[in-house]
């Protein structure tokens, strides 16, 4: 099944690339990676992941502390940054990785810790729906417009979800963490990653610049979040393809194509591969960790 799997995962991602290629020209392509500024980018994209990364760790340590017991922020954050690591091939390999670490250190259930990693991923599309929301309430378009049933959507399934965790998931390891989630901690969550985005929208403001790309701010606003959902669909090799087409979509009327292109690979890039920089100068503290003896679990 995995193979079959990651199999259509590289179909999907080579035809949605090949349309793409088909549709622009390559030495355009070309040309706006020879002519971006990529001082201004990597001064912008850089510290957008640095800050990532310590952001991160600190939401995983809140919500770790509140359902499972409190791990020191030195302790969690190269195993975080390890994660990512693991991420770059496989992103739920590295959300897996950063469960197993939890697991042996606070010697809780393991589907228990995954519905505590599955509650931080849905939180964060929770955020971005969000963000995209109030793009669309101040910036109102045909497109715009037809995203709004995305946020209905997305309320809907959590009345549900949450319903049902209440009432039928009492014996299930997986839901406990929902079962234990107050509304006022879901919305603390959602709001602790608030700032990862505002960061991240501003990053992406600027380093557009660098190939010649100028995007309003309520459109970037709006259109981003929504980019950086389709990008987390796991329909593609590393994510790629769907961000492209998305980046061309939703600002092709302030860019040519072959730039949107160039700047989409590019950022994309360098944000997984800072990452995982980062992680591989985390890795000898994470392994250090993981191979030490696991202390005793305190009482919560």
């Amino acid at each position: 099944m995995k193979t079959r799997t990651r199999l259509a995962a590289a179909l999907v991602t080579a035809i949605i690339l090949g349309v793409i290629v088909l549709r622009i020209p390559l030495d355009r392509v070309a040309a706006a990676f020879r002519d971006a500024d990529y001082v201004l980018f990597l001064s912008c994209m850089v510290p957008n992941t640095v800050f990532y990364l310590y952001w991160d760790t600190l939401i995983l340590k809140v919500v770790i502390g509140w359902f499972h017991g409190d791990v020191p922020y030195g302790d969690l954050l190269p195993v975080r940054a390890s994660s990512y690591v693991v991420g770059f091939f496989n992103t739920n390999a590295g959300r897996g990785a950063l469960a197993a670490y939890l697991w042996r250190r606070l010697r809780v259930p393991f589907l228990e810790l995954g519905g505590t990693v599955i509650l931080l991923v849905l939180t964060e599309y929770t955020q971005l729906v969000t963000w995209a929301l109030l793009g669309i309430l101040g910036f109102r378009t045909e497109v715009t417009v037809s995203l709004l049933p995305v946020a209905g959507a997305v309320a809907a399934f959590w009345l549900v979800f949450f319903g049902y965790t209440r009432l039928h998931g009492k014996d299930w390891q997986i839901l406990r963490t929902f079962r234990r989630t107050t509304p006022g901690q879901f919305a603390a969550i959602v709001l602790l990653r608030a700032p990862m985005f505002a960061v991240s929208l501003v990053a992406h403001y600027y380093a557009a610049r660098a190939f010649g790309i100028r995007i309003p701010f309520a459109e970037m606003l709006t259109f981003l979040p929504v980019i950086f959902m389709a990008a987390a669909l796991p329909v593609t090799i590393a994510h790629l393809g769907t961000t492209q087409a998305a980046w061309i979509y939703f600002f092709g009327a302030y860019a040519a194509a072959p730039r949107l292109l160039a700047f989409s690979l590019v950022a994309h890039l360098a944000f997984s591969f800072t990452r995982a920089m980062l992680g591989l100068l985390w890795l000898p503290a994470a392994y250090a960790e993981l191979v030490s003896p696991a202390p005793a679990r305190q009482p919560c």
